[in-house]
């Protein structure tokens, strides 16, 4: 998994609340394969930025040149809520996205975009609505995620403060998922052993 320690990139606005997986991945496509040249990116909100005979919506954010090479997109509430597909996260790091922001997140998504190498970034509606705001009136913006210091920047306006459970900050500052962090405290983990087999010699068989 590739780290994440800051992002600097233009940043898409998306409005609407209540974005469920179903409406980032659509059900059917999660039979396809996912590799030799095809990925999920290709699906990402299939159903809302296409039209009943196929074409692309003109109008869709993502389908407007200025957003084409986002990476950041900023979102409403409730985002990602819905059915626990891995794949929604699949689609969006596929498509090149390494973080959303967003007021609130289906609980299930926000863990899996960690796990894909995707930050999650909670603040609150207003700070949401103002970024959004200011993407759509001067697109192509570029927005800052600093995973390091735990901030969002416009360029010209002061930082905005996020949190993230510090056990996903390190895991994403790594480039790790759960498994990979607890193998890098092998040398802890054999070190505490030690100690216990020194103490406890009773205990270990």
């Amino acid at each position: 998994m590739e780290r994440f320690t800051m992002l600097r990139s233009a940043a898409a606005p998306f409005a609407r609340d209540n974005i469920d997986t179903d409406q980032i991945l659509p059900a059917r496509f999660l039979k396809m394969p996912r590799g030799g040249g095809r990925h999920y990116g290709d699906f990402l909100f299939h159903d809302l930025r296409r039209l009943p005979d196929g074409s692309t919506r003109p109008d869709f954010v993502l389908e407007r040149p200025e957003f084409r090479s986002a990476r950041i997109l900023v979102a409403n509430a409730n985002f990602g809520c819905g059915s626990s597909r891995e794949g929604a996260a699949y689609a969006f790091r596929d498509a090149g996205f390494r973080a959303i922001v967003a007021p609130s997140f289906g609980d299930i998504f926000f863990g899996n975009c960690l796990r894909n190498g995707i930050l999650p970034v909670r603040l609150p509606a207003a700070e949401c609505a103002h970024l959004r705001a200011r993407l759509a009136a001067c697109p192509g913006t570029a927005l800052t995620v600093d995973l390091e210091r735990q901030q969002v920047a416009l360029p010209d306006e002061a930082p905005l403060a996020f949190a993230l459970e510090p056990f996903f900050r390190e895991m994403l500052l790594k480039g790790v998922d759960e498994l990979g962090l607890t193998l890098g405290l092998g040398a802890q983990i054999a070190a505490f052993e030690a100690r216990r087999r020194a103490a406890e010699p009773w205990a270990i068989r």
